[in-house]
């Protein structure tokens, strides 16, 4: 039987519900992409548009496993059977509170932990509904989930720096690091496609009936993929990465990959002399290797696009004023009446695309910045081929962590939206309902547009900001919390992506033998920041339960009137 009679609450909760995953998409998703970004193994736009497709992938096709974590292992469900729409309100103020907490962090730059959020929230309005007796602290609950926020970080910290110290030592800084390189290059597309493939057959994607596939097809299904992608890369990829990194053959294109097995068997007696001045590779560490090119990122080609770009169509007064900042461009536009707003319509929806991360990282001191090059200096610097060719690795490691996320942190919104939307169609508390598919492909769209619109606030504090990025780190740190996340995923356990990421860039870092080499001051901005989301969204989250709950009725007296 519909809850007719409570429709605001349902449409309340679609509302918050839209807010938390916004809020999601535009904290969380700079864990997957912040390093390859900072790095430049991916152009902003590029990471942009790879997230958006992950996330929303690895939300819709293996989301529904946590998310009933997130509805059933914090409190006591059967508490509400008698009059479940309790429950439905709980969740909302669950969704209410947590979605105003985060807006409040990533509007201050402040990277929390989206899992923190929710869970604070669910239990603070849980304590004000059924008690605190009634909720799960115990391991099989919220210590499970507690425990997961601090081990996490040391589980992904330990994945990351064996995988840096592998490609350290075994390529980074051996002779022939090229040759080497290119060899040791696919056993690590064979275990990032590996991994891949275990998040979504391992009993990952309910959706697709995929948890109900036999161990020895999970099994066989793991090693394959991994061995058809190994292959194709070998087909593909590999000759031509070997003729432009150790023949240098500066005149190849991305799109010579389609025509790669041609390159096995081609003379490089053909290949012209290159020109004075011609990069083969771009340099990965430029603005990063001293204070005197920090000023140098600042007309770096990306930047000068940027500016290019941005300034399509704008009305000309607006060159009169090169200072004016982007909300005073919107609010100057937005006065000069309706023939602007369609512009202002398009630098609104864009804004989020015409970000220069790398330069806002180095130019933007504050607080927490510290001396940037001289932490950056106590780092190694790698040849820049062989970043190049960790580059490729590190763009299919983020896409594998962007999946992981998706299907991990999703059930931050989708988990409190599905119990609303159950107990408001059926009138049940509904324990073991599915969740909807359409509760995953909404918060699923709202995470993507969150993370398009403001994903780069939280990635300019991260990056080069907590320790110095290259595709060799960035590949170790993203590989390092992918494993973590789909292990977490497996046991269907909300870990911290956030904490997975930063636990894993900070062990990274501590690969130099230099405390000094991370940023400790942006570490301690991250743990204030997990420590203190859970008591706030769970206040906020209480408090408005506790008020709506014990509110007094004055229906009657208003329906005499």
């Amino acid at each position: 039987m519909q809850l007719q009679q409570f429709d605001y609450i349902f449409a309340i909760a679609v509302i918050f519900a839209f807010l938390d995953a916004w809020n999601i998409g535009a904290n969380d998703v700079a864990n997957s992409f912040a390093s390859s970004v900072s790095s430049r193994a991916l152009k902003y736009w590029q990471a942009m548009i790879l997230a958006a497709i992950c996330e929303f992938l690895g939300a819709v096709l293996a989301g529904s496993r946590v998310a009933d974590t997130i509805r059933n292992k914090i409190m006591n469900i059967e508490k509400f059977e008698e009059d479940p729409a309790v429950l439905m309100l709980a969740m909302a103020c669950a969704l209410v509170g947590s979605s105003t907490w985060l807006t409040i962090a990533t509007s201050i730059g402040m990277p929390v932990s989206t899992t923190h959020s929710i869970v604070g929230a669910s239990i603070g309005a849980g304590i004000a509904s059924i008690g605190g007796k009634n909720i799960h602290w115990g391991w099989n609950g919220v210590s499970q989930i507690i425990a997961s926020w601090f081990i996490a970080p040391c589980i992904a910290g330990g994945f990351a720096s064996i995988i840096f110290l592998i490609s350290k030592f075994g390529v980074l800084e051996r002779k022939h690091a090229v040759r080497n390189g290119l060899w040791f290059a696919p056993c690590l597309v064979y275990l990032t496609f590996s991994i891949l493939t275990m998040l979504i057959v391992w009993k990952g994607a309910p959706n697709l009936k995929l948890n109900k596939l036999s161990g020895q097809t999970i099994i066989s299904s793991i090693f394959g993929v991994g061995a058809v992608a190994t292959t194709l890369y070998m087909i593909f990829v590999f000759p031509v990465m070997q003729r432009k990194l150790i023949h240098e053959d500066w005149t190849l294109k991305w799109y010579d990959v389609f025509r790669g097995p041609i390159y096995y068997f081609k003379s490089i007696d053909s290949i012209p002399p290159m020109p004075e001045g011609h990069l083969l590779v771009i340099d990965y560490y430029k603005g990063r290797r001293g204070i005197t090119e920090t000023t140098e990122a600042a007309t770096s080609e990306d930047s000068l696009a940027v500016r290019e770009t941005s300034n399509v169509n704008a009305p000309a007064k607006l060159d009169t004023e090169p200072k004016m900042s982007t909300r005073q461009l919107w609010w100057y536009l937005f006065k000069q009446g309706p023939s602007q707003w369609g512009h202002l319509g398009w630098l609104m929806l864009k804004h989020g695309w015409d970000q220069d991360i790398i330069n806002s990282q180095l130019s933007e001191k504050d607080a927490l910045s510290g001396d940037l090059a001289g932490m950056h200096s106590r780092s190694k610097f790698y040849d820049n081929k062989l970043e190049h060719l960790f580059s490729l690795l590190q763009a299919i490691t983020a896409c594998t962590m962007s999946f992981a996320h998706g299907s991990n942190d999703i059930a931050n919104a989708a988990g409190p939206l599905s119990t609303v939307y159950t107990v408001w169609k059926t009138n049940t508390a509904g324990s073991k309902a599915d969740v909807p598919i359409w509760v995953l492909c909404f918060t699923a769209g709202s995470l993507v547009l969150g993370c398009w619109t403001y994903g780069y606030r939280i990635m300019k504090n991260l990056g080069n900001k907590l320790i110095l990025q290259s595709p060799s780190r960035g590949f170790a740190i993203e590989l390092g919390a992918a494993i973590t996340t789909v292990m977490a995923t497996q046991l269907g356990i909300p870990v911290s992506t956030t904490q997975s990421a930063v636990g894993a860039t900070v062990f990274v870092g501590l690969c130099n033998k230099d405390f000094k080499a991370v940023n400790w001051r942006m570490v301690i901005w991250c743990y204030l920041g997990w420590l203190v989301t859970l008591p706030c969204a769970g206040l906020v989250a209480g408090i408005l339960m506790g008020i709506v709950l014990n509110a007094p009725h004055f229906g009657g007296v208003y329906t005499l009137l």
